[in-house]
């Protein structure tokens, strides 16, 4: 969903089916519909719908250390020119997951995950650093995932 795209407004049963998913992706309709007071189709049809709009996405979260890729790490990236050009040209790198515009030292950050730090050093090198409108970037390796959960609720 594009920043300047208002968010669709979500009635308290939209908001707890999300709150439900992000408890446990995997709970049937039939379960959630008994926590929000609706049918199991009615449940599926406002998932879909909220799918659809961009809302949420329910996806399997992994390991990436379990799965053989032993590098991740945030590249800080500063920019000249449009920022949104540069973001898009991060976010056709399949080893980037995330990409954000940001305010601070940095105008854009881009999460990479890769299978080692070769690939990392060749990714950054041949593929971020060429990108028209990078400047200089920083990348921070990480160590060690400590945290990551996605149950923020709803407002």
């Amino acid at each position: 969903m594009s920043a300047r795209q208002k968010p669709p407004a979500l009635d308290a049963v939209s908001k707890g089916i999300i709150e439900q998913l992000q408890e446990d992706g995997r709970r049937s309709y039939a379960e959630i519909g008994k926590a929000v007071g609706l049918s199991e189709a009615a449940v599926r049809q406002r998932v879909q719908k909220l799918s659809d709009a961009g809302v949420m996405q329910v996806v399997a979260v992994t390991d990436p250390m379990q799965l053989g890729f032993a590098r991740q790490a945030m590249i800080g990236v500063r920019v000249t020119g449009d920022t949104t050009v540069v973001a898009d040209a991060l976010g056709e790198i399949p080893e980037i997951d995330y990409v954000v515009l940001t305010a601070g030292s940095f105008d854009v950050l881009a999460e990479l995950v890769c299978e080692d730090d070769d690939t990392l050093i060749t990714i950054l090198n041949q593929r971020i650093r060429n990108i028209p409108g990078v400047l200089s970037t920083e990348t921070f390796v990480y160590l060690k995932l400590h945290k990551q959960h996605y149950n923020w609720g709803t407002r």
